[in-house]
């Protein structure tokens, strides 16, 4: 769609909408083994866009074993490096050329502005998909350095069959970080979405079919966590799981893997960015323009959201005014009108979790300075105003808990030691952004800060070459470049004598 559409535009192509809401299974859309179906609630109205094959623990039986069945075949896992490059890249083409209907699919189904899913959901997956399809027959394997009449070779095999269990806030994004190196080793996938979140995965999956991908080679499972995501966790034919979610859900993840096949898990998980702004800061009005991006893209629920924001006391009330007046452009509005910055929390249990955060910051002691409640209740949607306190401790539920949500916790420090001391007091280390005009400080704080990704004078910033992950309970592996195939392959060495 062209960049003049308008919100009746957006509105008009929805209602066009055919949504795929079978399992894809084999290459082939099915009900549901049990018939059953959940309902796919659009969060900017509460109206039902369709209903969903609730898959189970026979469906993902079914699944697995058409990707084990595939893996063994070996069409795929076999398949000349440079012919599975040019299916990838088919795959990532009809993503780009499906770009407006996916990043529709997207706005409909979790509430983000149709400005944020056409620029970076949709492409973004698209981008991803071709650079590890490029990545295919660019990387080598080793031969060690042995002795006369030896030879040690080192070679990457795929590692089987993988689960992926990816998240509702970028549905269809953080299925590429997992689907593409994936794929690209030569693996068999299932992929489960969120069940607030499935219909960008289902149409996906047709895609790839008709990009070229055979049969079992990528299936999708839409479910409930509780079920489909178990099943997928303890299954014995399952050899590798990769995660983004909860830290919670994490933990039974592991849990469950441990209890039976001991598969491999991989982990992306929460985090409560720290965002530092020192008084030295070389562009205020960038730093304030972040600090408001931060925490309300997305309506806050992002992982990386710097819900943290800390500044040096002795510009403290200057510099939070200048985020509170970016806040308060940021108001919430339509999904689906090309002007709307901030768009509408997931579902009711997201909104009521939100506004139970706020509730506990005020009842903890911090100061409210902005929104805090509930909006646009007339459209039957759920949006909540962007929220600022100060006076936050950093021993306050709302600076240690995840809230993923629009919510913004201001603390004052006074020097860089005591700036790192409370950055780092958390059980998370996602990522952590500084702004300082000092080098010495800036190389510093990037060695001292304990997180998987750091920020100096950006917030947010990087692209697919760069590796993203946390440390601590925020998880372990790294999704994005290169490292991220590390995850989905076995590496074996082979020692020939021939001295014999």
């Amino acid at each position: 769609m062209s960049d003049a559409a308008t919100l009746y535009d957006w509105q008009q192509r929805a209602r066009q909408l055919d949504f795929r809401n079978q399992a894809f299974i084999d290459g082939k859309f099915v009900a549901a083994a049990s018939g059953k179906t959940f309902d796919c609630i659009n969060p900017a109205d509460g109206t039902v866009l369709t209903a969903v094959a609730e898959c189970g623990e026979e469906d993902v039986n079914r699944a697995v074993t058409a990707a084990r069945k595939a893996f063994e075949r070996g069409e795929w896992r076999d398949m000349a490096p440079r012919a599975r490059k040019l299916v990838m890249l088919r795959f990532a083409d009809l993503i780009d050329s499906h770009s407006d209907e996916i990043a529709l699919l997207e706005s409909l189904d979790v509430g983000k502005p149709i400005r944020d899913s056409t620029v970076i959901d949709a492409p973004g997956a698209a981008r991803c998909i071709r650079w590890y399809a490029e990545a295919i027959d660019k990387i080598y394997d080793e031969i060690a350095p042995t002795p006369e009449g030896t030879l040690g070779m080192i070679t990457r095999e795929p590692v089987g069959v993988v689960a992926c269990i990816v998240p509702w806030n970028f549905p269809i994004l953080m299925a590429a970080w997992k689907i593409g190196p994936a794929l690209a080793a030569g693996n068999s996938v299932i992929l489960k979405p969120s069940e607030k979140s499935p219909l960008s995965a289902l149409r996906v999956a047709e895609l790839a079919a008709a990009a070229g991908i055979p049969d079992g080679v990528f299936n999708v499972v839409p479910g409930f966590g509780a079920v489909a995501g178990k099943a997928l966790a303890r299954h014995l034919d399952v050899d590798c799981l990769a995660f983004t979610g909860s830290t919670l859900t994490g933990r039974q993840i592991m849990k469950d893997a441990a209890e039976t096949n001991l598969k491999r898990v991989w982990m992306e998980l929460g985090g409560k960015t720290p965002n530092i702004v020192f008084a030295d800061c070389p562009d205020m009005d960038a730093a304030a323009q972040a600090a408001a991006f931060g925490i309300f893209f997305n309506q806050g629920e992002m992982c990386t959201a710097g819900s943290r924001l800390l500044i040096e006391a002795s510009i403290q009330e200057a510099f939070l005014g200048r985020v509170m007046h970016l806040a308060d452009a940021m108001f919430p509005g339509a999904p689906l009108d090309p002007v709307t910055r901030m768009g509408a929390i997931v579902d009711t249990a997201q909104l009521d979790r939100v506004l139970g955060y706020i509730a506990a910051g005020q009842a903890e002691g911090a100061r409210l300075r902005l929104g805090g409640e509930r909006v646009l209740t007339d459209s039957g949607g759920y949006f909540i105003a962007p929220t600022v306190f100060d006076q936050v401790d950093n021993s306050m539920k709302i600076a240690q808990e995840e809230i993923f949500g629009p919510v913004l916790s201001v603390m004052t420090f006074t020097t860089p030691e005591e700036a790192l001391q409370i950055a780092n007091a958390s059980p998370y280390g996602l990522a952590a952004a500084a702004w300082t005009g000092n080098l010495r400080k800036a190389h510093q704080l990037a060695r001292g800060l304990r997180a998987g990704s750091v920020w100096i004078n950006c917030f947010d910033e990087g692209d697919i070459t760069v590796p993203f992950g946390g440390y601590k309970q925020s998880g372990n592996g790294r999704d994005k470049s290169l490292h991220a195939i590390d995850k989905y392959v076995e590496v074996k060495s082979t020692w020939m004598n021939f001295s014999l």
